[in-house]
């Protein structure tokens, strides 16, 4: 049983160590897309071998450090439908897509020099973000906050433009105004 324990908790440990070495490589990245790997573990306070054990090249990392990110994004969903009116829910959620659209603008360049594989970035982030996306039209739909139909290929149409705010200049005021624009137009009229 002690042993067990012991696994559980290296398990957990482990777990931490990924978590914190994708946390500074997306910094990192998002920096410079040429940062040494041996930063990235210096910084994560990680040895070369759990690095290269969690990510032996600089494809698995660029790439894991975007589905990571992907998958934050999706994941407040769900956490903000717990805590907030779905409209509001769905609100800060477009705020935090935003977020997410300047980091992966940022990471571009290191994604593109990760891989050549046209399609893997958007077959990455495109399912955990319709999920996401789906369940909050989904509540917001059911609470009459927003009109009936709205499909997530719609939601993310609509918001498309995000994908072409300059990430070095004022995206939060502009992400923020095309945002409310697009909750202006989702919202169920009376």
């Amino acid at each position: 049983m002690p042993q067990q324990k012991k696994q559980a908790a290296l398990r957990s440990d482990a777990q931490r160590n990924r978590e914190r070495i994708l946390e500074v490589a997306l910094a990192e990245l998002t920096r410079s897309a040429d940062a040494p790997l041996s930063l990235i573990a210096r910084k994560a306070c990680v040895g070369q071998g759990t690095f290269y054990r969690n990510f032996p090249s600089r494809e698995a990392l660029v790439l894991e450090v975007y589905r990571y990110e992907v998958q934050q994004v999706a994941d407040t969903a769900a956490q903000l439908l717990r805590t907030r009116p779905p409209e509001v829910a769905l609100r800060e959620w477009m705020d935090r897509l935003a977020q997410y659209a300047m980091a992966k603008a940022g990471l571009a360049d290191a994604l593109r020099e990760a891989t050549t594989a046209r399609g893997t970035m958007k077959s990455l982030a495109h399912g955990p973000l319709t999920e996401a996306v789906t369940t909050l039209l989904a509540a917001n739909e059911a609470a009459g906050t927003i009109r009936s139909g709205v499909t997530p290929d719609d939601f993310m149409l609509a918001i498309a433009g995000l994908w072409l705010i300059d990430p070095h200049g004022d995206w939060q005021s502009r992400s923020g105004r095309l945002l409310d624009l697009v909750m202006d137009g989702l919202r169920a009229r009376t």
